[in-house]
């Protein structure tokens, strides 16, 4: 018989799991967002190099939180010790304890949203070994010495300066370092001409891209409104609202209307620019606008909430535009405007529409009512300084180190198979053509041997008793129904190549973070069928009709006279080879 246990269920214990329930699931809201990244930036970035920017994001999270629970905690705790006020804490995490351990894990996952943020500025070209030692680096040492000067107690948190949930001690660091180690390591072959003038490289996939943001978006919740609230507290022995519940409402309306005003923001600006609403500047825009609004989101007023959210979204695409074409930095996931400038700028411009709870007092215009000394913006400004040099100086040193021993890019042959084969023996699109279709290279059954006497309406030999080639170039999309085709006729082995081309087809105008480029080089299929004993024309004929949609750019097909076959395995020669 299973013996009762009465629980505990006194007020204290009932606030404290409670508590601590809400830090996990807040948690686990926060590491979801490397589903976001993830999706984010294999986007951005070409079909060869999806896989490696897949497996840095998975390494990120596995080397750096076992590193940032060996080291990085520890260190954060002795810098804000050492250059202020903070305690310092547990120097190792092993004995830290159940509850230790789930603080631990809070931060973590912060740390691993700042280091993840750099992989998208260096894609396509960085060494994995040099980005996972990096990775190292940043939870060991970059990252906690920033933490250590702010939340840790050091110095920058003794000015004044006020980063609720991030906005600079996260994303800022994760937008400078990635636009430092992007500077470092050079453009991506291709990006820039000799003469300074810029090529649009687009990524692969602006799906990915869209819902890898919707993703980020979701876990930015826990993000800000999890760093806000303890659910309970107890108070004579009752049960009561825990501390930050007062804010939790302004948190989550500020988190909402920044991430909403990034979005259109950035949308309008592009349309300026361009004449077209850009997506993929809506999409980076409303992260923009959800980093513009995450340091001080507990601080706005909701007005605030708007105006930073539409300026962090409306920098983007002036910003990326200054950083692509003047500083020539070939900032791939736009990480500096999106995290860094728009985290900056949040920071310091905040106290434009503070409230007058904040640590500074009442806005600038919290209702129209200038009240604010210039005092307020010091802390701001100077913690954004010292943050920003620090983390330009170190991560410089870093990837200056691997530049210098020449581990930092990987080979300009690498670099042009794609980072996927060179760096990890996989392609993430190995096939290409559609669904599955019959396979025509001798998977097919004919309903006659090989001797049957096919009647041909002419009464001769097909072909004349010559071999023929029927070369095709049609959309990749029809190739399945043209492969059908091919195997109704009983037609031989085929080649199929991935090729581009022009013809009569009209070039096509793209646009890529608001830049046009020209499409003139269309994406077909080329199909090869040497025939002997099946007439060249029924080949051709099957081609044409399974490849017709009726659109300009169906392709074409043509026939070729071939002058000898041979056969490698047997020997045979002419007609027989094939």
């Amino acid at each position: 018989m299973i013996e009762t246990i009465p629980m505990q269920t006194g007020a204290e214990a009932i606030a404290e799991g409670v508590n601590w329930l809400w830090i996990l699931v807040v948690t686990f809201l926060i590491f979801f967002m490397h589903a976001g990244f993830a999706m984010l930036e294999a986007g951005q970035v070409r079909s060869k190099n999806v896989a490696n920017q897949l497996t840095k994001n998975m390494l990120t999270w596995s080397v750096g939180v076992v590193t940032f629970f060996v080291l990085g905690a520890g260190v954060s705790g002795i810098i804000g010790a050492l250059t202020g006020g903070g305690s310092y804490g547990a120097i190792s995490q092993f004995g830290a304890g159940n509850f230790g351990w789930v603080n631990w894990l809070y931060g973590a996952v912060f740390a691993m949203t700042m280091a993840t943020i750099v992989s998208g500025a260096v894609a396509g070209r960085a060494k994995l070994r040099a980005y996972v030692t990096y990775t190292f680096l940043v939870a060991a040492v970059i990252y906690p010495v920033v933490t250590g000067m702010t939340w840790g107690g050091g110095f920058v948190a003794g000015l004044g300066f006020h980063d609720f949930a991030g906005g600079m001690i996260v994303h800022g660091v994760g937008g400078i370092a990635g636009l430092t180690a992007a500077y470092m390591l050079g453009a991506r072959m291709g990006r820039f001409n000799d003469d300074g003038s810029v090529n649009v490289i687009p990524g692969h996939s602006m799906t990915f891209a869209v819902l890898g943001t919707l993703v980020l978006a979701f876990g930015w919740y826990g993000f800000n409104v999890g760093t806000s609230v303890n659910v309970f507290a107890v108070e004579g022995g009752e049960v009561v609202l825990g501390a930050g519940w007062e804010i939790v409402g302004r948190v989550a309306l500020n988190t909402t209307l920044g991430m909403a005003m990034g979005a259109l923001g950035a949308g309008l600006v592009a349309l300026a620019r361009s004449g077209k609403v850009d997506t993929l500047y809506v999409a980076n825009g409303m992260l923009a606008g959800l980093v513009g609004v995450t340091g001080t989101a507990d601080v706005l007023t909701p007005m605030g909430g708007i105006a930073l959210g539409f300026l962090a979204g409306a920098q983007l695409p002036i910003v990326f535009s200054f950083v692509e074409k003047r500083l020539k930095i070939d900032d791939v996931c736009a990480v500096f405007p999106v995290h860094g400038s728009a985290g900056a700028l949040g920071i310091v411009l905040f106290p434009l529409w503070s409230t007058g709870g904040s640590p500074v007092g009442g806005g600038v215009v919290p209702g129209g009512i200038l009240s604010v000394e210039a005092s307020m913006f010091v802390p701001q400004i100077l913690g954004t300084l010292v943050i920003t040099v620090w983390t330009v100086v170190a991560t410089a040193a870093v990837w200056g180190a691997f530049k210098a021993v020449g581990q930092a890019r990987v080979e300009p042959d690498h670099e042009r198979d794609g980072l996927d084969v060179s760096e990890h023996g996989v392609d993430t699109y190995p096939e290409f053509g559609g669904r599955d279709a019959i396979a025509t290279d001798g998977g097919h059954a004919s309903t006659t041997d090989e001797t049957d006497g096919i009647i041909r309406t002419d009464g001769g030999t097909p072909n004349d008793g010559e071999i023929k080639m029927v070369m095709g170039f049609i959309r990749p999309d029809t190739l399945s129904d043209v492969k059908q085709g091919l195997a109704e006729i009983g037609a031989p082995s085929l080649t199929v190549t991935n090729v581009s081309g022009r013809g009569s087809q009209p070039a096509k105008t793209g646009q890529w973070r608001g830049e046009e480029y020209s499409v003139d080089l269309h994406q077909k299929v080329k199909i090869e069928c040497v025939v002997a004993d099946i007439p060249a024309e029924d080949v051709a004929e099957a081609i044409t009709e399974a490849g017709k949609t009726g659109e300009p750019g169906d392709g074409k097909v043509f026939i070729l006279p071939v002058e000898e076959a041979y056969q490698i395995r047997t020997g045979e020669v002419g007609t027989d080879a094939v």
